[in-house]
């Protein structure tokens, strides 16, 4: 009998209790947010904004206000220098330092005590039950799972707090006993230098029955890009016959799919899509042959939404809770969790494929998009159309981003897409073509704006060198952990930067 046939018993009773969330959502949601006002009641926030008084949803959506971080981030930083009972009961002692891909600053957000074992962690057991629910024949236990973490440093030298990134946090307060089952080694994987750090972790795994692997798909693949460089091996089952899954989140899977089946041919590969942001574990996909995911509902996160036509002018009426959400709508969510984020605008945009249970797909941000010509292009566009390039003409996107020139020096306006490819169409100029149809094809606003070129011309394609982005996070200190390039911009600011560094790298190789 294999351990894995064992210690998946563990995982029965959360399977029973998962089956809640095919009739039950609202039931689940209500009870979320009861329990996280009672819990917070007597907090600063919670005496300020009534929690003691409020008995219903509509109560809580009149008497608190929606919040971005620039809202919370005073609050926070007491928090950061040793405050307790304001946001949330007691100290908080870990702060998830995010990236911040709507800006250029970093965000703090509290993990509580609560928040990192009912949430973050919770949520990771989920993620393993429903893996096994759909094979029960895994040896998922039997070998190591890889996981890549970040790095973290002493929050303003507080004895025990620490701030950085969120897979750092979870990594420094992991169940020893986890560390049995992982690799690489706690003090490599919480390096900071990335490319020290990506060595390490190759030479530490590539020794190892690797059964499962967990991480940001562009440094994931980075990771292992260098396990076959030491290996010298041309597929990666290869080196670890008994990989069966790679647990993958943080950023959209499209533009690194194909990479991944070419690196790993075995027809046993599973792929599973998480939600896990700095600020909660939110959803996991529980179907294979679905991409969208089940939103985890009894995590203590209590969720709203904004339609995404409505975030000009956000009212009381503007929000609606999960169980009065639409299928196929764009919304923005909120969120309210036990790590004291009220009412929080996450960033993010989604839209529901379903309501039993509820079950969506990640649209984009409600900052990363191109709306300067009425075109409201979003990231689940841009994936779609990219994907639908890449299959026409075999090509491999590794990085983008775009944004909109405005008028050129022919009055001109168009989107210009600078693309890093791990394999190179064969002719750039229909790559974008393709794209540029496919886009119209996904988005009707897009398709308007088109029309006989008259408010925008066909998009351009910039080719990046290898490596261009990278370097730019590197530049900004980002690089590793879980940073991730901003795909659509209404600014010229990132891209311009992106480009000088393109253009200076490659005339001083003609040099």
């Amino acid at each position: 009998m294999s351990l894995t046939s064992i210690v998946s018993k563990v995982f029965v009773p959360r399977q029973h209790e998962l089956e809640r969330h095919q009739n039950e959502g609202e039931a689940l949601q209500r009870a979320v947010l009861s329990h996280l006002l009672l819990r917070a009641k007597d907090t600063e926030y919670g005496r300020n904004h009534a929690f003691g008084q409020i008995r219903k949803y509509d109560d809580f959506a009149r008497l608190v206000p929606v919040n971005s971080y620039e809202e919370l981030k005073d609050d926070i930083d007491r928090m950061r220098h040793g405050e307790a009972d304001v946001l949330w009961p007691g100290k908080v002692k870990w702060y998830a330092k995010s990236s911040g891909t709507t800006n250029d600053k970093s965000k703090f957000i509290p993990v509580s005590e609560e928040g990192l074992k009912h949430n973050h962690y919770g949520g990771s057991r989920d993620v393993v039950t429903l893996y096994l629910r759909n094979n029960p024949k895994s040896r998922l236990f039997d070998g190591r799972a890889l996981i890549l973490g970040g790095s973290h440093a002493s929050n303003y030298n507080l004895p025990g707090s620490l701030v950085g990134d969120l897979s750092a946090i979870l990594i420094e307060n992991i169940n020893p006993l986890a560390n049995l089952v992982r690799v690489p080694k706690k003090q490599t994987a919480l390096l900071s230098d990335f490319e020290v750090k990506r060595d390490r972790i190759a030479r530490e795994a590539i020794s190892k029955n690797v059964t499962n692997i967990s991480g940001v798909p562009s440094w994931m693949l980075s990771v292992l890009t260098r396990v076959m460089e030491l290996s010298g091996k041309e597929h990666l089952e290869e080196v670890w016959p008994n990989l069966e899954v790679f647990f993958h989140g943080g950023v959209a899977f499209t533009p690194y799919r194909e990479q991944y089946e070419h690196l790993i041919t075995s027809p046993r590969m599973h792929y599973m899509e998480t939600y896990n942001a700095s600020e909660g574990f939110f959803g996991v996909q529980d179907d294979p042959s679905d991409k969208s995911m089940l939103l985890l509902l009894d995590r203590d996160v209590f969720y709203e939404f904004i339609p995404t036509e409505n975030l000009e002018q956000v009212t009381d009426s503007s929000t609606v809770p999960l169980w009065g959400v639409e299928p196929g709508r764009n919304y923005a969510m909120l969120i309210s969790t036990a790590c004291g984020l009220w009412r929080y605008m996450l960033g993010d945009t989604v839209r529901f494929t379903s309501v039993n249970p509820y079950k969506f797909v990640i649209t984009g941000r409600t900052k990363s998009f191109i709306n300067a010509f009425g075109e409201e292009l979003i990231v689940d566009n841009a994936e779609q159309g990219l994907a639908y390039a890449c299959q026409q003409t075999g090509a491999q996107v590794s990085e983008y981003t775009a944004a909109p020139v405005f008028m050129d020096d022919s009055a001109r306006c168009r989107h210009q897409w600078l693309i890093e490819f791990s394999e190179r169409p064969a002719d750039l100029q229909e790559f974008a073509r393709l794209l540029d149809q496919r886009l119209q094809q996904v988005n009707s606003d897009y398709e308007a704006k088109r029309y006989k070129d008259i408010t925008l011309q066909q998009l351009e394609i910039v080719e990046a060198r290898q490596g261009l982005f990278n370097d730019w996070l590197r530049l900004r200190g980002k690089l590793g952990g879980q940073h991730k390039v901003p795909r659509l911009n209404n600014s010229r600011e990132q891209i311009e930067q992106l480009l000088k560094i393109n253009d200076s790298t490659i005339a001083g190789s003609r040099e």
